[in-house]
């Protein structure tokens, strides 16, 4: 049973992804994971101090089923569905990656360096993560929604504001990736 654990094809995963978005639509509503950290927020009380968080999150309860979906989907498809979870990267890449000092490039899902417990104890590692938490977050409100909203959601319904995040998403990650990354290790 080895076709368990290949990768879905593009032409399976696709129009699945296309099908999901299409249902949303006809339900009128919008997928975005950022939505549901400002839910989950308004659930742990929020909204009893901030203007932003006060909304009716029950109407947002579909969407918490998505991340629960998405963290069992994960937990299965890395746990039970794959042999082996490192990501397939051009080998210049990985050598460019191992002179900047991750040495698990090409071998690991993530960089060990940075998302393994030990990293925790290195203060730089946490500093960066924070930090690139905070734009991370910072950016998806600005923007109105995450990569995931804006490039899946936002541009099934052809909304002009959605082409222009990840227009953006890209420029911002190729200038991070090719200028800011190289300083930083």
């Amino acid at each position: 049973m080895n076709w368990i654990y290949e990768p879905w094809p593009w032409y399976v995963a696709g129009p699945m992804i296309a099908f999901i978005m299409f249902l949303l639509i006809m339900v009128d509503k919008n997928f975005g994971m950022s939505s549901n950290l400002r839910t989950l927020c308004t659930i742990c009380g929020a909204g009893n101090k901030v203007s932003f968080f006060k909304f009716d999150w029950k109407s947002q309860k579909w969407n918490l089923i998505v991340v629960l979906g998405a963290i069992i989907g994960g937990f299965i498809g890395s746990n039970f569905l794959s042999v082996d979870t490192a990501v397939l990267i051009n080998p210049d890449t990985i050598s460019d990656l191992k002179v900047l000092g991750f040495k698990s490039a090409g071998a690991a899902y993530l960089p060990t360096e940075l998302f393994d417990t030990n990293a925790l104890l290195n203060l730089k590692n946490v500093l960066l993560l924070a930090i690139g938490g905070l734009l991370v977050g910072f950016g998806a409100r600005y923007a109105g929604g995450c990569t995931s909203g804006h490039a899946i959601s936002g541009l099934s319904n052809l909304q002009a504001p959605s082409l222009v995040a990840v227009i953006g998403f890209f420029i911002g990650g190729l200038l991070m990736i090719h200028f800011i990354f190289p300083l930083l290790f």
